[in-house]
């Protein structure tokens, strides 16, 4: 659940049934705002990254003038289908993962401009969704195992997980992670590496990331690139040598009807998805995941520094 946004003077709190944090727009400056009357709800997975990435579009756009809710949702499937059926209006995706697991294709284009407009022109073309244009950040997959434990078996890169003794190629993932063909299954079967079925921890995302570095329950872990647990708890990021995991690049996704009606919200956006290089998210995942800070507080401080609020 997502903790109610600062909201701007005037701005009014209405909490759903459901435990999602709406708000009246605060009332607009003479002339009116770009999204005055507009009532949006924005989506987000269940993990700090999109929960910040939410924070931040929803403030903007209620700036904008909007009616805004945010809403927390399981899973990426889930939040997709609540897309498609219109229960939010817009949440951010990533290239790969709409390439890979909604558009059905078995490899992914290692360019990532030429990923991005493959799935965008697929996307509305197929589903009558559009994506804004994308932020500088990739957040793609990896496998990470503690500093330390790298230099130990001297491991590198995805392809020395061949060499790494049966015994200690233990892996701890999510649920998603495991199933999914741009996941672990398919990473194995590219590197060519055999990992006993007992080998393999399903757990929580957190939980990852500390059991990696405390190399008992696993030795390697599944961390996403732009999450900043990974410098702070000095986690070595095996490289892919093979290119195995797509280009995940962040971008806003909308239903392409919303945006025909409200074509400002692409304007109001574009300046914050400018600004989102992989290390701005790694430093905003970091106050959350590892300093404790709340998305919503997160988001509102960096938006009021880069004097995107004004």
């Amino acid at each position: 659940m997502f903790k109610p946004l600062a909201l701007a003077a005037g701005a009014l709190l209405v909490l759903s049934a459901c435990g999602s944090a709406s708000r009246e727009a605060a009332p607009a400056a003479a002339g009116g705002a770009p999204l005055d009357g507009v009532k949006l709800v924005i989506g987000a997975k269940d993990f700090a990254e999109q929960n910040i990435l939410a924070h931040l579009t929803a403030d903007l756009l209620q700036a904008a003038g909007a009616t805004v809710e945010t809403k927390e949702i399981k899973g990426s499937a889930n939040t997709r289908k609540a897309l498609e059926a219109g229960e939010i209006q817009l949440y951010w995706e990533y290239t790969g993962t709409a390439w890979i697991t909604y558009l059905g294709n078995d490899e992914p284009i290692v360019d990532a401009a030429r990923q991005y407009d493959a799935v965008a022109k697929a996307d509305k073309e197929k589903n009558g969704i559009t994506w804004l244009p994308a932020a500088p950040f990739n957040n793609t997959y990896a496998l990470a195992l503690s500093d330390e434990k790298a230099a130990e078996l001297g491991v590198t890169k995805l392809s020395d997980l061949a060499k790494v003794p049966p015994a200690q190629a233990t892996i701890c993932v999510e649920s998603e992670f495991a199933a999914r063909n741009d996941g672990l299954p398919g990473l194995l079967k590219a590197y060519g590496v055999n990992v006993p079925k007992d080998n393999v921890k399903l757990l929580d995302t957190g939980v990852i990331y500390t059991e990696t570095d405390k190399g008992q329950t696993c030795t390697f872990g599944e961390v996403f690139t732009t999450d900043g647990r990974v410098k702070a708890l000095g986690l070595t990021a095996l490289q892919d040598d093979k290119k195995f995991f797509p280009v995940y690049q962040g971008a806003p996704t909308v239903k392409t009807d919303t945006l025909a009606e409200n074509p400002k919200i692409a304007e109001v956006l574009a300046p914050l998805t400018r600004k989102l290089t992989t290390e701005v998210m790694q430093d905003l995942n970091a106050q959350v995941d590892v300093d404790g800070e709340d998305p919503s507080d997160v988001a509102q401080d960096w938006l009021d520094k880069e004097g995107l609020l004004k």
